[in-house]
């Protein structure tokens, strides 16, 4: 029994073991069966589908590939791929057969991309040997994508990339062959590409060279450098732009250098040479500054607004013309206000619709048409000529220009110009103006009626040559009419000042002349002489009546100055025997007289000799003997004369001659004359107790003789005829003075020495008489 027990045991143990293992059996079958259902639904959805080809050429594929193939059934054989009514072309299918040979023989993996004829499908076709768990020894398991839709992806990439590629080929060319230097730096900010520009800038040989040493265009690479304005660029994705100075070409140049930051992480740059533009930005600002200053200096106001038609800009005379503070201009008022300032300080015209008015004029910043130009009439009589002028960045200036003073002087030239006409049509002369071309352009009355001109003729303006012709007939001499045009021609032509003279045919004489005029034109004036000309011609014949007068008067004088030597002669010789005793003894009375009748023989005798003298040279200068001369025994001589009748007279007569008196060459006779003349004149105008200085000197190149007195002095009107012959100055104490013949003779005497003679006397402060005489 324990036996039957354990069999029992153990046979329900067996049973149970075995249970076991079917139940476990049974759950791995069903979870194999639903893996590989799941299997089958992953691959039945999977964008490739499995084929193999067994070592004899068999092939196992599901029917869903055949249609992927265009096939209408599946195909058993490699060979069939190749079908008459789709599957591959002849030269897929070999192609698929070698690789699945290669593959076969080699084990090497191989991939094509083929198109079933009967179906629309691009496919994929990866091939490998089959694992061995496919229990197809010798066989290559095919894969077999669809690869449609990728495909025309493909072609659409490569599309884009021939593009693309063409885009970037037409950009680098445009790159290299810019004017400008251009480069492009990677994410390391190392320079990666430049063009030629670039390289032609920097002096290198090529690109290759400037990339491997790193040749920077813009030297620097601290705060502000080239480098940190790309870095800045990568870091905040923003493009920079800065402006620095560079070296190009051995030139300075300025650059403006722009870094644009790029997807890829580098730095695309390029410089703009900006060096004529800053010169001309410098030269612009430099005229707009030396325009200012200039605006400043004009005397008419000018003031511009921007184009917000704030206030840029007004020069001192704007400020000045409507009282406007710098102050409140300061804060560019806008052109409404300033309109309103100015109508505050009565410096606008008077309207009734202001604020119409001011939208016109606001109008003008808009205006197309160019300048705008208007007349204010101020309150005051001010009159203003305003130019608006719109600038082309919409800004407008305007121009104020003070015309009272011109309005006023137009007035008074209007004014003038009628005064003038009625002037000149009621002139006594003639005149006539004649333009550039000779043609009669204005003339008045007396001008027609002078030559018996037609006004129709007149109004015609005929040329001078035509108007000489037609006023022949009234000369004298009708070929002198050709003066006429000869006058003309020098006015309007030559530009030069000139006169003549015609005489009328009936006896009348004018003065012709022509006078250039400041516009270019010539007045030709006519001025009646004749009875000019008869009085000229009667004061002539006067005239020589009276030069044949003096010519008798002075033949006379002379014939009896020599008449009257021979009694004089007698009596100073008789007078001399009487006082000799000849005659008997005299009394003391007797001698005397006979002093007196000596004295006043020697004055006859001189009176007569300054006769003599002036009646032989008749004006003329007189002839003298030029020799060697001692002047200060000429004067000593002179002054011995006449002591005597400085004794007789009570004078202080004093002679001072210095050494530098020296020689001179003259005539010792005319001199001694000449000293004694002046002494003698001083003795006629002195009172008895006066004083008389003789005094010479002299330099190098001239002598000088000096007489004084303190007489009564003369008047002005006797000092300018003191050296006037017969002439009586005024005061003849004594006699000394009663013909005035002394200074006549001493300045005919000293002139003859070519020397000069000048007197300078007022009534009662005496005379002073200073003759110079050339050494030769």
């Amino acid at each position: 029994m324990m036996i039957v027990g354990v069999v029992l045991a153990l046979f329900v143990g067996a049973n149970a073991c075995v249970l076991y293992l079917g139940l476990k059996a049974r759950s791995e079958a069903a979870d194999i069966a639903v893996a590989n259902l799941r299997l089958e639904a992953l691959v039945g959805s999977a964008p490739a589908l499995a084929m193999i080809v067994r070592a004899d050429g068999r092939l196992e594929l599901p029917d869903r590939l055949a249609d992927w193939f265009g096939l209408s059934s599946p195909p058993r054989y490699l060979d069939d791929l190749a079908g008459r009514d789709g599957g591959l072309t002849p030269e897929d299918a070999r192609a698929i057969a070698a690789d699945v040979a290669a593959a076969q023989k080699a084990g090497r993996p191989f991939a094509r991309a083929i198109r079933a004829r009967g179906s629309s499908r691009a496919l994929m076709i990866q091939g490998n040997r089959t694992p061995r768990e496919l229990q197809a020894p010798g066989g290559v398991v095919l894969w077999v994508f669809d690869a449609t839709d990728s495909q025309a992806e493909i072609a659409r990439l490569g599309d884009e990339r021939a593009e693309a590629l063409e885009a970037f080929d037409a950009l680098t060319g445009l790159i290299e062959s810019a004017p400008l230097p251009m480069w492009y730096r990677g994410p390391d900010m190392r320079l990666a590409m430049v063009n030629s520009a670039y390289v032609e800038a920097v002096e290198a040989p090529d690109a290759a060279d400037v990339i491997r040493r790193g040749v920077e265009l813009v030297e620097g690479s601290g705060i502000g450098g080239p480098l940190a304005n790309a870095v800045v660029a990568r870091d905040t994705s923003k493009p920079q732009m800065q402006a620095m100075p560079a070296t190009i070409r051995t030139m300075r140049r300025m650059l403006r250098v722009y870094d644009v930051p790029l997807p890829t992480g580098g730095v695309a740059g390029f410089a703009v040479d900006i060096e004529e533009l800053e010169q001309a930005r410098s030269g612009i600002k430099r005229f707009a500054d030396a325009q200012r200053a200039m605006l400043d200096r004009l005397s008419a106001g000018v003031v511009q607004f921007a184009a917000d038609r704030t206030l840029a800009f007004c020069n001192q005379p704007f400020r000045r013309l409507f009282a406007m503070r710098a102050e409140w201009l300061s804060d560019r008022p806008e052109f409404d206000r300033v309109l309103e300032r100015m109508r505050e300080a009565n410096r606008l015209p008077e309207v009734r619709d202001f604020p119409g008015w001011k939208a016109e004029r606001r109008d003008w910043f808009l205006e197309a048409g160019g300048a705008i130009e208007e007349n204010w009439h101020l309150p005051g009589g001010v009159h203003l000529r305003v130019v608006a002028q719109p600038l082309p960045d919409g800004g407008l200036l305007l121009i104020f220009e003070d015309r009272t003073e011109q309005v006023q002087l137009a007035s008074a030239r209007d004014t003038l110009l009628r005064v003038r006409t009625a002037t000149f049509d009621n002139l006594y002369e003639a005149l006539g103006v004649f333009a550039a071309d000779g043609r009669l352009q204005l003339w008045n009355n007396k001008f027609r009626a002078l030559w018996g001109f037609e006004e129709e003729f007149l109004s015609s303006h005929p040329g001078v040559d035509a108007l000489a012709a037609a006023a022949a007939r009234q000369l004298a001499k009708p070929k002198r009419a050709s003066l006429i045009g000869d006058l003309v021609r020098a006015s309007t032509v030559e530009r030069q000042q000139r006169g003549g003279e015609l005489e009328f045919a009936d006896g009348r004489f004018f003065e012709l002349a022509a006078v250039p005029l400041p516009d270019g034109n010539g007045l030709f004036t006519m001025l009646d002489i004749s009875d000019s000309r008869r009085i000229e011609r009667a004061l002539r014949d006067r005239n020589e009546a009276l030069e044949a007068a003096d010519r008798i008067k002075t033949a006379f004088v002379a014939n009896m100055s020599y008449e009257l030597r021979t009694p004089i002669t007698s009596i100073s010789g008789f007078a001399e025997m009487l006082g000799e005793g000849y005659a008997g003894k005299l009394s003391k009375d007797a001698h005397g007289y006979v002093a007196a009748i000596l004295e006043s023989v020697e004055r006859l005798g001189f009176f007569v000799d300054e006769v003599l003298d002036l009646t032989q040279n008749d004006g003329r200068t007189p002839s003298i003997e030029l020799l060697d001369v001692d002047l200060e025994a000429v004067a000593r001589a002179a002054a011995q004369a006449i002591q005597p009748l400085a004794a007789r007279r009570k004078l202080d007569f004093a002679v001072e001659i210095l050494p530098s008196t020296g020689r001179l060459t003259g005539d010792a006779r005319r001199l001694r004359q000449v000293i004694e003349h002046l002494l003698r004149h001083a003795m006629g105008g002195t009172e008895e107790g006066g004083r008389i200085l003789l005094h010479i000197d002299g330099t190098a190149a001239m002598a000088r003789i000096v007489v004084s007195d303190d007489g009564a002095g003369m008047t002005a009107d006797a000092v300018a005829h003191a050296f006037d012959r017969f002439a009586q100055p005024g005061v003849t104490r004594g006699g000394e003075r009663a013909l005035g013949l002394g200074l006549p003779l001493a300045k005919q005497f000293v002139e003859a020495h070519g020397g000069a003679i000048e007197l300078v006397s007022e009534p009662g402060e005496g005379t002073f008489i200073t003759v110079t005489l050339p050494r030769r």
